[in-house]
């Protein structure tokens, strides 16, 4: 395994994830498959050859564990995806605390969890920073990236949706501030804005309704994360914006 790429995904279901973890299984990949219920994924498991992870990303052990068992069995993470969240939906002055503080925490504070863990897979050990130098001031250099899964919600605040607009701003500030941390250390991370629904499987009763091209497609959208992940580093992206062309906005 350690000539292979390593990716991990979190917050695996069906849809974008799904085709995420086939794309990467294609171009020759050996992923992680993260989620709170694995027995869900067993079909993309054997579809994929990838390994599956119970992890409850809220939670800092299991995302430790997460990390940990990716190390030991596939090697050094070079792509990361974080694609959990939690919606919540309801007049502002009716909304439960409990559910705000559950939505907030499966995608603000887990998506930090998992980018902490990340970081630290990919920067250099205090070990073989000593060993060996970078080319950006005399400092050794990690390497590979970490891609957050935003929504129009990260930069539009919609009514009866303040929970899933708090949680996907904190994100997307969780985003910025890595990469301007982590890009001069030779880490890629990017923020996702996915405005539009995304097609699930080929009977989406919301097709019909939308139109042609009115979704977006899973396997466009995991292949434009891919082409992230491969850009050259002269020419990186913090953030791209994916929408249906007819997608008003």
């Amino acid at each position: 395994m350690a000539d292979r790429e390593v990716a991990i995904i979190v917050g695996v279901g069906g849809g974008l994830s799904a085709a995420l973890a086939r794309l990467c299984a294609a171009e020759g990949m050996a992923v992680a498959l993260a989620a709170r219920n694995t027995d869900k994924l067993a079909g993309l498991v054997r579809e994929t050859g990838a390994m599956a992870v119970a992890c409850d990303a809220s939670q800092p052990g299991d995302v430790e564990r997460l990390f940990a068992t990716v190390a030991d069995t596939l090697g050094t993470p070079s792509l990361v995806v974080f694609n959990a969240s939690r919606r919540v939906r309801g007049p502002i002055q009716d909304l439960d605390p409990g559910e705000v503080r559950e939505s907030l925490m499966t995608t603000g504070y887990a998506g930090f969890l998992v980018g902490q863990a990340a970081a630290r897979a990919m920067l250099p050990s205090e070990q073989s920073a000593g060993q060996s130098a970078g080319q950006s001031d005399g400092k050794a250099m990690g390497q590979g990236s970490i891609f957050f899964t935003g929504a129009s919600a990260s930069v539009k605040g919609y009514p009866q949706s303040a929970p899933f607009a708090m949680g996907k701003f904190a994100l997307r500030g969780l985003a910025q501030s890595m990469a301007r941390e982590l890009a001069p250390k030779n880490i890629h991370v990017a923020h996702f804005v996915i405005d539009g629904g995304i097609r699930q499987g080929g009977d989406d009763p919301r097709g019909p309704q939308r139109g042609v091209d009115g979704l977006l497609e899973p396997d466009a959208i995991a292949r434009s994360y891919l082409d992230m992940h491969r850009q050259n580093r002269s020419a990186w992206s913090w953030e791209i914006e994916l929408r249906p062309w007819i997608e008003s906005f």
